[in-house]
């Protein structure tokens, strides 16, 4: 069991139209989840061909439990539970064995 001390909120981003047609972006709390968030560092010949991967700054490591249907890499981003905002880059379940997520992020500030 991983366990954690930082508890994430995963938003989602949908997109409608206001009163006079213009797209509006809204981030809507989808899920929380409790795991550990640490800086990434280094390189492999590896990172180089996998640019999501390469582009991330830090990685969520978490427990395995489902995550909503709605939760993707392209539509999502975190918010740590001191405010910190990140970009979800990708969202990786090892080997497919169900026992952890790590979620690849890019650091993008505060709120």
């Amino acid at each position: 069991m991983i366990g954690g001390n930082t508890t994430i909120s995963i938003q989602t981003k949908t997109t409608i139209k206001n009163a006079i047609g213009e797209s509006v972006e809204t981030w809507n709390t989808t899920q929380s989840i409790s795991g550990w968030i640490d800086l990434s560092g280094g390189s492999s010949d590896y990172a180089k061909y996998n640019t999501k991967i390469q582009d991330s700054t830090h990685v969520f490591i978490c427990d395995y439990v489902p995550l909503d249907a709605s939760i993707k890499a392209e539509n999502s981003r975190i918010i740590d539970d001191g405010g910190k905002v990140y970009d979800v880059m990708l969202i990786d379940d090892p080997m497919n064995l169900h026992k952890q997520w790590e979620i690849y992020l890019k650091y993008t500030g505060g709120q």
